[in-house]
């Protein structure tokens, strides 16, 4: 009878989490510097731009989400070179809004004067000193 209970508490337990997973699931976006209201369309866009001009793939931001190969954790802020691309980010906004901003119908992080390529070409540096 006490492993009846026993077995019955772990199974109510267990649906208890899933249930919980299911109506908390992980955050897709965790945008710091983008605005918060920003469409999925004009976000995989911008990401697509530092793809190209870094020559990385999403990995080299985003965690994988739960050691899955496949899946990333979009919102997590585990992995430090998500760190380096806002303010890197935070750096190309500030140079466009100072030095090009001249059409003030675009927002400044619409603005692609200057962007990863500018500078990178296609490279990711990681060392120092570059």
């Amino acid at each position: 009878m006490k492993r009846t209970k026993t077995v019955a508490v772990m199974g109510l337990f267990i649906v208890m989490l899933v249930a919980l997973t299911a109506a908390n699931p992980l955050p897709k976006r965790n945008l710091r510097v983008l605005p918060k209201d920003i469409p999925e369309k004009t976000l995989d866009s911008i990401m697509k731009q530092f793809n190209k001009g870094l020559g990385v793939a999403c990995n080299f931001c985003h965690v994988r989400l739960h050691d899955q190969t496949d899946s990333l954790h979009y919102a997590s802020d585990n992995e430090p070179m998500k760190i380096t691309a806002r303010k890197m980010l935070r750096m190309t906004i500030e140079i466009n809004r100072k030095s090009f901003w001249t059409d003030k119908t675009k927002k400044p992080h619409e603005l692609n004067e200057v962007d990863c390529y500018t500078c990178h070409k296609g490279e990711a540096w990681i060392e120092s000193g570059r």
